[in-house]
């Protein structure tokens, strides 16, 4: 496919793969499942597609305003930005996803970040995919919830510049720039920034962050097309998580913040330049060479009061994703792609114990400082992987695609330790430099099938796994040797999925509907050895099934109805601890139900106005099942926006209208329930300027 082909095919399907008034879903591309552009209705996995319109509308000021519009996606916000994230899981902050960046993993595997995505300038991406489910033969390690893959934004052929300027509630104030060079030649580029400010609506909760993004798009000669990005962001933020109350402050004082003293610090940077060439015959090859650089300086308010202390990571990337596709000229439309991923990442810790300072609200202990202690953990780990990979499309008969897909993923992950070996130092157990390898092979299976013109079934099996993370591994917090070496010796954990679903257009009704059942083995608990001490180890297992739909139709004219929704059940199968047996009870922080209905109208040319009601259920407060539940929360929120003659536009966002309290988590800690309060209610207003 030529370059100039190339371009408008993504250009067309961007106008049609959208969240609000889409023409029709199934010509929409994707690009996510398969490394490679793909019709949705070609693609046997469950994919939400978000292109640039629904994203300028939405003008997400978290990543829970807009992911949330794709069914079976929830995130919630622990603060700032700051997010868990709920995909065919419950709420967790585990390695179970892998964020991307036009297909490139933001982190290296190992050093999970499950606040990901406010690495990422969302609000100027050019699009966002969500893959729900595994998957693994194409990505790697811990792609088992789902991928989110945040696309860069396309510059434009024409010269011209946008800047929004907005201000809300809480200090809230934001603003978004962007430039396009237009087409020079054979050179296009664009630039992005964003510059966010709040001061939080309850105590010591302000965030600040930085981003800028370039994009340089080359053409080479008329067979290779050269596409580099640069993305940087800096974060400075109050309260390193959500400061959950108990029922009495959460209901009645919800501003006070009992770990003031919590701060995240954030640097996140990436590079990398993908090389497209068409070899001709329906061949082409493509090389993407990247660098990362991520760095965190946290003082983690979940740490307190058991184990305070400041954490600081660090970790560079250097890597290579090469692929060659083929697309033989045959009645059977085959396609394969092969590839290899390469990736050396070099990261290290270190912690500092704290004494935290403190006085009483409401008979409540609130940490409001510290003073800083004895470096309880020090060591590099240095992370190398090589991955190649097969993947294979074809279509025996006009109506039946198959697709088949296999990767085999070899790593090791080296530490070096600073501060001793096989010794205690400062009352943690520090293993000797150590090494340990992590290999497995993951399949796919999966086919498509076109019912009719306008509808389309698909089934897949797909299998996964994540490895242990460094600070699984090597950071144990262990006192004795036996937990220490214990950590050290964790396996992947493994996961598959059976899935079908249905998708098309019946009576401009346009839908999605998909069952899964995905299970885990060989997830990480505590047990305890013959001494008593408290280890690690692969004995969990846990099952997750439910039902996803997606509806959407033009209601009456100028007026149309989305619906994002899913029902599913996440249990223990088999989990048994050092101190209880949960086998068959379900998952703490897994809300079964999870909707968003959307209303938007549109009565004249360049004016849009929508309501949105979002709903979750109700779940359980921790493992055992006997503490009681959150009981969910229902919101609604508000948009508009109107362009005002060519040039200038404004726009209006009101969140939570009914000035619900809510709680973005809750759980049982200390015996007793406790709540992290949501946003009341908040007003944005802001103008945009275009040239």
């Amino acid at each position: 496919m030529s370059v100039a082909v190339t371009r408008a095919f993504i250009a067309s399907a961007l106008c049609v793969a959208q969240t609000g008034f889409a023409d029709t879903l199934l010509p929409a591309v994707t690009v996510t499942g398969t490394r490679e552009q793909t019709l949705l209705s070609e693609t046997p996995s469950s994919v939400g597609v978000i292109d640039r319109s629904a994203i300028d509308f939405t003008r997400p000021s978290h990543p829970q305003q807009l992911l949330g519009q794709i069914p079976g996606v929830a995130i919630a916000v622990t603060n700032g930005e700051g997010h868990t994230t709920a995909i065919r899981q419950g709420f967790t902050t585990g390695p179970m996803y892998l964020f991307l960046e036009d297909g490139i993993p933001v982190r290296a595997t190992g050093n999970f970040n499950h606040n990901a995505l406010y690495e990422l300038n969302l609000p100027s991406a050019g699009g966002v995919e969500v893959v729900r489910g595994i998957g693994s033969a194409l990505y790697g390690s811990d792609a088992i919830g789902g991928l989110v893959n945040v696309l860069s934004r396309t510059p434009r052929e024409t010269a011209g510049a946008d800047i929004s300027v907005e201000g809300g509630s809480f200090g809230w104030g934001r603003v978004l720039g962007g430039i396009d060079s237009g087409r020079r030649g054979s050179n296009a580029l664009r630039a992005d920034l964003n510059l966010t400010h709040t001061d939080g609506w309850r105590d010591s909760t302000a965030y600040d962050r930085q981003s800028v993004n370039l994009r340089w798009d080359h053409e080479y000669d008329s067979r290779t097309l050269v596409k580099t990005i640069f993305g940087g962001t800096h974060i400075d933020q109050q309260t390193g998580a959500n400061s959950a109350l108990p029922l009495d402050l959460y209901l009645n004082n919800p501003t006070v913040n009992l770990r003031s003293a919590a701060y995240r610090k954030v640097d996140a940077l990436r590079l990398s330049s993908a090389i497209e060439k068409d070899l001709g015959q329906g061949m082409q090859l493509s090389f993407t060479p990247y660098f990362r650089d991520n760095r965190m300086d946290l003082n983690g308010s979940y740490n307190f009061p058991t184990n305070a202390r400041i954490e600081n990571t660090q970790v560079q990337s250097y890597g290579l994703m090469t692929k060659f596709r083929q697309n033989f000229d045959d009645k059977m439309r085959t396609r394969l792609i092969a590839g290899l991923d390469l990736d050396y990442s070099p990261s290290q810790r270190q912690e500092d114990k704290l004494t935290l300072l403190t006085d009483t609200v409401a008979g409540q202990t609130r940490y409001h400082g510290y003073t800083l202690g004895a470096r309880i953990y020090d060591y590099q780990v240095t992370y190398k992987s090589a991955a190649p990979y097969l993947h294979l499309e074809l279509s025996p008969t006009d109506v039946l695609r198959l697709t088949a897909g296999l990767r085999y993923d070899y790593a090791n992950m080296s530490m070096q330790n600073n501060l001793g070996q096989n010794a205690t130092v400062n009352s943690f157990y520090q293993l000797a430099d150590t090494s340990v390898n992590f290999s497995r092979l993951s399949p796919k299976l999966g086919l498509t099938w076109a019912v009719s013109e306008s509808s389309h079934a698909f089934a897949s099996y797909n299998q996964g796994f994540r490895t242990p993370s460094e600070n699984q591994l090597f950071r144990s917090g262990a006192t004795a040797l036996t937990a220490a070496a214990a950590a050290a010796a964790l396996r992947p954990i493994l996961a598959e999925q059976f899935e079908i679903g249905m998708r098309g257009e019946v009576q401009r009704w346009s839908y999605e509907l998909v069952a899964y059942h995905l299970k885990k083995q060989d997830d990480l608990l505590a047990q305890r050895d013959s001494s008593g001490v408290a280890v690690q180890t692969n004995n969990g297992s846990t099952e997750h099934q439910g039902v996803e739909l997606g509806l959407g139709t033009e209601i009456a004219p100028k007026l149309r109805l989305d619906l994002a929704a899913s029902y599913a059940k996440h249990r223990y199968r088999q989990w048994t601890t050092s101190t209880a047996d949960y086998s068959g009870n379900e998952i703490e922080n897994s809300p079964r139900l999870l909707a968003n209905l959307r209303l938007t109208w549109r009565p004249v040319k360049g004016t849009q106005a929508q309501l949105e009601w979002v709903e979750l259920g109700s779940y359980y407060l921790e493992a055992t099942n006997l503490q009681g539940k959150y009981d969910g929360h229902r919101l609604f929120n508000a948009r508009i926006s109107t362009q005002l003659d060519q040039h200038w536009s404004c726009f209006a966002r009101l969140t939570n209208l009914t000035d619900e309290r809510y709680a973005d988590s809750a759980s049982y800690s200390s015996s007793m329930a406790m709540y992290s309060p949501g946003l009341p209610r908040a007003v944005y207003l802001g103008v945009q300027r275009t040239w």
